[in-house]
Order: structure tokens, then sequence, then C-alpha cells
């Protein structure tokens, strides 16, 4: 049994999106940092402002006050906004500082608060995602490779670019902006390419998320039923007529096909498959 998929199958499929979505892409940025002043918040910010120069609607979750994860606090206010944000959102922005060569516990634990217990569909499936990451030595992609993992296993669609933020402790002017660099010209390449992807594919997400594995329970009986009683001819008929179901150069002697006139003993292990 395999999905009914073809090229002209998932092209008919995605033309009968008629009435595409014409809002600004919905954006929400995470960040793992808890100080007021710190480059990751600082980044953060920065990305708010470029989505927003971009038309999209941004949203930036603060995590102070978030309760450490134990699947309980379930109606805690901060839980009940980032769940809600985050199902708002058709896209993501994910920014941790390095820590130890990881990704921060404030950042993780905004993760671990988003329900995976709901259904067999991640609450984040489908939505794209960007990863961004804070260092404040020279630069690293510890954190970003992790972030990767991360959105994968929420089943979300991490765009290829991402960005790494080296010392940053100079990156930044006396306003907290970032300096005109190479890193900042990332940090943009990395949003445009997130906005246009948003844009493109979240009309698409439900379509392009769909398993086999997930469908297969709720095909039609009567399918299964067709699909069981053509499977079962052959390990129906008997060793009398086992040739007029399975042609000679088809009969199966152990491990191997040949095509020469069946035996007795051909017939009833052919049977037996």
């Amino acid at each position: 049994m395999l999905p009914n998929l073809n090229t002209e199958a998932v092209i008919k499929r995605l033309d009968q999106s008629d009435q595409k979505p014409q809002h600004a892409p919905r954006i929400l940025v995470l960040f793992g940092s808890l100080r007021a002043d710190s480059y990751t918040r600082l980044l953060a910010n920065e990305v708010v402002e470029v989505l927003k120069h971009f038309g999209a609607d941004v949203r930036l979750y603060d995590a102070e006050g978030l309760p450490m994860f134990d699947a309980e606090q379930v109606h805690h206010p901060k839980v009940v906004q980032l769940r809600e944000w985050s199902a708002w959102s058709e896209g993501q922005v994910w920014i941790s500082p390095e820590i130890h060569g990881n990704i921060s516990a404030v950042f993780k634990n905004q993760i671990d608060w988003l329900p995976l217990d709901q259904s067999a569909v991640r609450a984040t499936q489908g939505k794209t995602l960007a990863v961004m990451q804070i260092s404040g030595g020279s630069q690293s992609f510890n954190v970003v490779n992790a972030l990767r993992v991360l959105g994968r296993w929420m089943r979300m669609f991490t765009i290829p670019n991402q960005s790494s933020i080296a010392k940053a402790w100079q990156e930044f002017d006396e306003n907290g902006k970032l300096r005109d660099s190479a890193f900042r010209d990332r940090v943009i390449d990395v949003l445009e390419e997130l906005f246009k992807t948003t844009v493109l594919m979240r009309d698409h997400s439900d379509y392009l998320t769909e398993r086999f594995s997930e469908n297969k329970s709720s095909e039609p009986a009567a399918a299964q039923a067709a699909i069981v009683e053509g499977s079962g001819a052959a390990s129906s008929a008997s060793p009398a007529n086992i040739e007029q179901v399975m042609p000679a150069a088809t009969i199966q002697t152990g491990n191997s096909c040949c095509s020469r006139v069946p035996s007795a003993e051909d017939k009833r292990r052919a049977s037996c498959c």
C-alpha cells in the first residue's frame, strides 16, 4: 500500500487553494535571555524592527515570569500566552545565546512548554522557522545546530539560512542597534528569506505536512478490504491451481525465483508464502 502521489496530483492539490490569505505573515520571536540589556534581547529587538519593516505582524515573547517546565502549570498566564502566540504564528524566529556550547536554559524552557501531548500533530507543525545565535567569543554554530534539531523535532520548516553573531559585545552601538557589518547583513538576509518562505508556504502547510502513516488509519474500510482481497488471492489459492495464480517465472523456492516448470515441492512452498 502506497499513497496516491504523483506530479499531476500534487500540482492539482496546490492549485485548489483559490483564496490565498492576504494578511501580513504572522511571526513570533522567541529569545533565550532574561536580562533587560542582554545582547540576545537586543538582537531580538532588531529582528522585530526588520520584520515590521517588511510588513510582517510580529510578536516578541518575553520569558520573564515563565515557570520552569513541570507539565502541570498549564494555566499559568505566561504559559497560556506562549501557547496562544505560538498557535497564532505562521513562522517563528528562535534566538539563543551560547552557554557552555549549547542553548540557554531560558530558551529551552520556552520550547518545553509548547504542547506535544494534545494530538499526533505537533502544535508547531508546518510553521516556518529561522534560527540565530549570540556568542560572546569567537564565532560558533553550536546553538544554531541545536536549534535546528529542535525545529526538526517540532516538525517545522527551518529555512537554510541562519545567523551567528560572534563577539557580540562589539557588534552593537551605544543605542543597542546592530552596527553596519556582515553580521547585520546576514540577519537581514535570514529574515528576508523567512518572510518570503512563510508567505509561500503558509497556505499549503497542512498539505505539506500530511503523512501517509497518519492518513492510513483513516482510509475507508472498503478500500482496505479491496486491498486485502487483492493481496490475499495468491495465498488463498490451492496447490492445484497455484500455476494459474503464480506463473512459473515467479514461483519462489527458498530465497530465489526460477523459471523452470514448478515441481510439487515448489507448489507446496509457493502456497505457503
